[in-house]
């Protein structure tokens, strides 16, 4: 099936034929019809799967369908500061044809030209829920006339704390409106929220729940700890990756593993949320770009990287919350391209990997490289092994310290 048979606006379609999309992705398939009856959304797509597109295309045809206003008429809410730029990118793009307008918002810069550019009229806002509220409390933005509502992302933002964000933003905006929820996973938490925001919303899910893409082969390494950077830079230098995208849990982890594989000969940055918004969109830029070679990220920094052909993913660490190795490793394998996603294990993690493992409802067969075998005398660290993984809400309040600036995404 073609985008011209689900009978999207031409400008749309001009738009599309452009970016070189030459067919809709299984998501899109499946919701834009659906968005276009105006049923409310509750849809699992993994990340890389064109899910911006398929709620963001229906959206664009009902507003060309209307009369221009200048109030806003659809809110895309988003975790981080990172997927709240892509998405604003993408529907730039999808919209160049059109006189639609919309605006970026976002914490961590100066919010006079935000207000500037909401006071100068828009169609569709893209927004953190912190920066968000900030305008609605100071007035300088209402959606007393929003249409559209969207949750890009919601696991990760109930993830981050955003729940009272939330409620306070769902006081501001119409009952009667359409609401789109998309997320990669899906949790007891996410089915409560969604009770919450949607009204008899149809379920669309497309592959397995909970699941990682089909493209990308997963390896798990076990090795000591305290060899974890050397193999890192091995890996990435005897086999020449280039672009190589690496989580840690805490971003003094970020910046010191950074530091060590600059001195191996990687050149390294790192991306976090202590980082300037200025510094982390360098950092991202060079990237991109191929002046840097890896780049070690926090699970919060990397949400929004949005780089097709990037091949390799290293979790240096496996994560404390499971559903976000599904997050850390999506980032690979992205419109239907081949990716690698490694791991590395330290023999007292193993509980973190049978946590990824329940998720998945799969098994990952760790392995030893030669030369890097761990040493199996070294006694565990104590009571690792008769640990239980944290909550979501303390594993990601201690590992990434959001809950005491979550203001700023």
């Amino acid at each position: 099936m073609s985008f011209t048979s689900l009978g999207l606006n031409p400008a749309l379609l001009k738009a599309i034929e452009e970016s070189g999309y030459e067919k809709p992705t299984p998501i899109q398939l499946a919701a834009i019809p659906v968005i276009l009856k105006h049923n409310d959304v509750m849809a699992g797509a993994q990340t890389g799967t064109g899910k911006t597109a398929a709620f963001t295309l229906p959206i664009l045809h009902h507003l060309l369908s209307q009369q221009t206003t200048s109030t806003v008429k659809c809110l895309v809410l988003t975790p981080t500061r990172e997927l709240a730029q892509q998405v604003f990118k993408n529907i730039q793009t999808y919209a160049k044809h059109t006189t639609i307008k919309s605006v970026l918002v976002y914490g961590g810069v100066s919010i006079q030209p935000q207000t500037e550019a909401i006071n100068a009229g828009s169609d569709i806002i893209v927004a953190t829920p912190g920066r968000l509220l900030d305008h609605l409390i100071n007035g300088s933005l209402t959606l007393s006339d929003l249409q559209y509502l969207v949750f890009d992302e919601a696991d990760r933002m109930l993830d981050m704390g955003f729940k009272d964000e939330i409620t306070n933003i769902l006081k501001r905006v119409p009952a009667n409106r359409q609401t789109l929820l998309f997320s990669a996973t899906f949790d007891d938490g996410i089915f409560k929220l969604s009770k919450t925001l949607l009204n008899d919303p149809q379920l669309i899910e497309v592959g397995e729940r909970n699941t990682t893409a089909k493209d990308i082969e997963q390896i798990v390494y076990t090795v000591d700890a305290d060899r974890k950077r050397e193999l890192t830079s091995f890996l990435i230098g005897s086999k020449n990756w280039r672009r190589v995208l690496i989580f840690t849990r805490t971003k003094q982890g970020a910046d010191e593993l950074a530091k060590e594989m600059c001195k191996d000969g990687i050149k390294t940055q790192s991306i976090h949320g202590d980082k300037s918004q200025g510094a982390r969109d360098k950092a991202l830029a060079e990237f991109k770009e191929g002046k840097t070679r890896a780049l070690v990220a926090t699970d919060v920094a990397a949400r929004g990287i949005d780089i097709i052909d990037l091949q390799y993913v290293i979790n240096y660490e496996l994560p404390y919350v499971a559903e976000d190795y599904i997050h850390r490793i999506g980032r690979t394998g992205r419109a239907g391209k081949a990716g690698l996603a490694l791991s590395l294990m330290s023999p007292d993690e193993e509980w973190l990997l049978k946590a990824v493992e329940e998720v998945l409802n799969t098994q990952l067969l760790p392995q030893w490289l030669p030369g890097y075998e761990p040493d199996l005398t070294k006694p565990p660290k104590s009571g690792r092994k008769k640990q239980s993984p944290p909550s979501k809400k303390n594993a990601r309040k201690k590992a990434l310290g959001v809950q005491s600036n979550r203001r700023k995404r």
